[in-house]
């Protein structure tokens, strides 16, 4: 079975303000099994524009919407979430990003690993999250 692509993009239409033209994915399904996201951020995935700027927990309830819709369209969802990376621009961030995520996985217990870098893709964004997950038999 060939991996499915979920919403393939090109990142001279995502990044126009960026010298880019790779072709990526939100998401992909490997052999139906496992579901590996793109790092979401607070970002409307139809139009591409950047919300909550300067809104640390906002941003994050917009991430993990999204990556609660995407999950959804690959076949699984929040419970099934195995892996998650939380990108920071400011360790200032982490109560407040932390306290979001954690309602959206209460009772989950993914593995996670936190890291503080000095910028995201696009200035707006102070939050960036990976997830790996598993799409049930």
């Amino acid at each position: 079975m060939a991996h499915t692509r979920i919403r393939p993009f090109n990142t001279k239409d995502t990044y126009p303000e960026q010298n880019l033209d790779n072709d990526l994915s939100q998401g992909v399904v490997a052999r139906g099994t496992m579901v590996f996201l793109r790092g979401q951020v607070s970002q409307d995935l139809d139009t591409r524009e950047s919300l909550h700027v300067g809104d640390a927990t906002l941003q994050t309830r917009k991430t993990m919407e999204n990556i609660e819709m995407l999950l959804a369209e690959a076949g699984s969802e929040m419970s099934h979430v195995c892996r998650i990376v939380v990108y920071l621009t400011d360790i200032r961030y982490r109560e407040d990003v932390y306290r979001e995520m954690g309602k959206w996985l209460k009772g989950v217990h993914p593995c996670s690993t936190g890291l503080v870098v000095p910028a995201l893709a696009r200035p707006d964004w102070v939050v960036e999250i990976e997830v790996t997950a598993v799409i049930p038999d």
